[in-house]
């Protein structure tokens, strides 16, 4: 029998748990410091996104397989180290994902009223980590900065009202913050312009369908027409969209604007004692394709600023670390001896849910090759092991054998501060809150 354990219970973690399965005669643990599983399923997709967050219905599947056990409140690091799993089980797979925001690097970013998107995100998704973050959202601007996906979610999140969230699974604190927000304008910040963004045609297509806010876009910010033939499909699709925005005229009867300000970069938030303003510099597209700036300067009202440049993966002790890049070094997946890393935690944050499932299966493939099913056991405890060692530290991990006692055991857990219950009866909030 093949002892894994597996660090990490996002997509990249039960991608890999899932080929790992298909080869047979292996022993799966899946540790978490979190108590539920799914990871960035379960805090970094949009609660009004429900499709994308049914893939954990497949992840399900795996969790339910015999062999396969999920243990959460186990903290790698302070619980357990690498060098403790190493000398427990076969292999070790690093898939904490990419959970730290990144600094954006100017002046006043560390501000009252700055926040990166991880912990924004995690505010509304229930993440235990960020329950209390409580954005400033008695101010009527907001800024965000960045061109992806992310950025969108941050946006539309805002400019949503209450009755538009049914359906969704945002949790009972962030609801209601939201529900009384003051946030009137909202403008999502570029360094350069439409052909550039990361953003997709189906995110970018919700904010036309906003109840209470209109996009704005400067028909000025676009490259001539033609141009557009040149880009990929989805690419073009998105700067359609946008176009599409620029060539409407504002809706007056719509009290919340997202407004698109390209060709901008922050140089500076400043305020007295809190976020008042970002200053930004406008930006030309240089022959490489990179934006620089012209010394054009203006500013921009903002009592909460949103950062959505990127993520990082958690230094952890004794593992490389590749900090240019926020990941652990890796070649081809294979971090040292027997240890591996997947996901964001081998790529850094790049690709989408799905990517992680070669990515997870390709690590699979080299521990098949490293210790072959049904070969030599290697006399490694595994579980047995780990569970006398949490044991003699007085960690109490959290065990569940099946998606009931998962489900029940997050909601026990909003009780006690870990974890809040999840928004499932919008309609009652609604009524209750009378909004």
């Amino acid at each position: 029998m093949r002892h894994v354990a597996i660090v990490g219970s996002g997509p990249a973690g039960f991608y890999t748990a899932e080929a790992l399965i298909k080869s047979g005669d292996v022993a799966i643990d899946i540790i978490d410091r979190l108590p539920v599983p799914y990871g960035l399923i379960r805090f970094g997709v949009a609660p009004d996104h429900q499709s994308i967050k049914a893939v954990a219905r497949r992840y399900e599947k795996v969790a339910l397989t015999p062999g396969v056990r999920f243990l959460g409140n186990v903290h790698l690091g302070a619980d357990v180290s690498t060098e403790e799993l190493l000398h427990y089980y076969d292999a070790v797979v690093l898939a904490t994902g990419a959970p730290l925001d990144r600094r954006l690097g100017i002046p006043g970013d560390d501000l009252p009223g700055v926040v990166g998107s991880a912990a924004f995100v995690g505010w509304y998704n229930g993440h235990p980590d960020f329950a209390d973050l409580a954005p400033p959202l008695d101010q009527s601007h907001a800024v965000i900065i960045g061109n992806g996906n992310v950025a969108l979610d941050c946006a539309r999140i805002l400019a949503k009202t209450p009755a538009e969230f049914v359906g969704s699974d945002i949790v009972a604190h962030a609801f209601e913050a939201l529900a009384s927000s003051q946030i009137r304008s909202i403008t999502v910040v570029g360094r350069r312009g439409p052909h550039q963004i990361a953003m997709t045609p189906k995110e970018l297509g919700e904010l036309g369908k906003l109840e209470a806010a209109a996009p704005l876009v400067d028909s000025d910010d676009f490259p001539p027409a033609g141009t557009d033939a040149a880009l990929d499909p989805g690419q073009r699709k998105s700067v359609e969209l946008l176009r599409g925005f620029a060539a409407s005229p504002p809706d007056g009867s719509k009290p919340r604007t997202i407004s698109f300000a390209f060709f901008a970069k922050p140089l500076a938030i400043e305020g007295d004692g809190r976020a008042e303003r970002v200053i930004v510099e406008r930006t030309a597209l240089g022959p490489d394709g990179q934006a620089r700036g012209t010394g054009q300067t203006y500013e921009l009202p903002a009592g909460l600023v949103i950062s959505c440049i990127g993520y990082a993966s958690p230094p952890i002790p004794g593992v490389p670390y590749d900090e240019a890049l926020g990941r652990y070094a890796n070649r081809e997946g294979l971090v040292e001896d027997r240890m591996f890393a997947v996901g964001w935690a081998r790529r850094g944050p790049t690709g989408t849910i799905g990517t992680n499932r070669p990515d997870g299966f390709a690590v699979a493939e080299a521990i098949d090759a490293a210790f072959p099913p049904g070969g030599a056991d290697s006399g490694r405890d595994g579980a047995a092991g780990l569970d006398r060692l949490l044991a003699s530290r007085g960690c109490d991990p959290v065990l569940f054998a099946d998606w009931q006692k998962i489900e029940a055991a997050e909601v026990a857990a909003a009780r006690t501060g870990a974890p809040r219950e999840k928004l499932v009866r919008v309609p009652d909030l609604l009524k209750a809150g009378g909004h």
